[in-house]
Formats: C-alpha cells, structure tokens, sequence
C-alpha cells in the first residue's frame, strides 16, 4: 500500500471523527451517524489494506525461501 493511501485512509477517518463530534456537539444524529459510518468505511479500507499488505510480504518471505525472484519467469528451468 502506498503512502498516499495511507493519508487518505487516515484523512477520511479523521473528517468521520470530526463530522461525529459536531453532530454529537449540536445534537445533529444524522450527522453524528454520518460521521461514524464515514470513519467505518475508512477503518475497513486500511483493514483491507492492511490485508494485502501482509498477502505481499508472505509472497515475499515464500520467494525468498525459495530462492525465486519477483520476476523470475516460472517456465524457464533452473
């Protein structure tokens, strides 16, 4: 995952929070609601992210343990 997915995740949660804490503030619940769901979608995402994350590097660590390499093309013998 890159860097700039990571801030937007991370922007998105935080505009979810602040949506959150002004209906809660104004005792808007459409907006708190709002807010929460928001910071929800922006949780799952950095889940999912978080997912491939681990995915890349167990590829990782098996190709290494193999001696393969990221590009090695699989029907040229050894």
């Amino acid at each position: 995952m890159g860097i700039g997915d990571k801030a937007k995740n991370k922007a998105e949660e935080l505009a979810g929070k602040a949506k959150a804490a002004a209906g809660d503030a104004t005792d808007n619940r459409d907006l708190e609601a709002e807010g929460r769901v928001q910071e929800s979608k922006a949780d799952v995402k950095q889940a999912g992210e978080n997912v491939k994350d681990s995915g890349d590097d167990v590829a990782d660590a098996l190709r290494s343990a193999s001696g393969a390499t990221k590009f090695e093309d699989p029907d040229t013998p050894r």
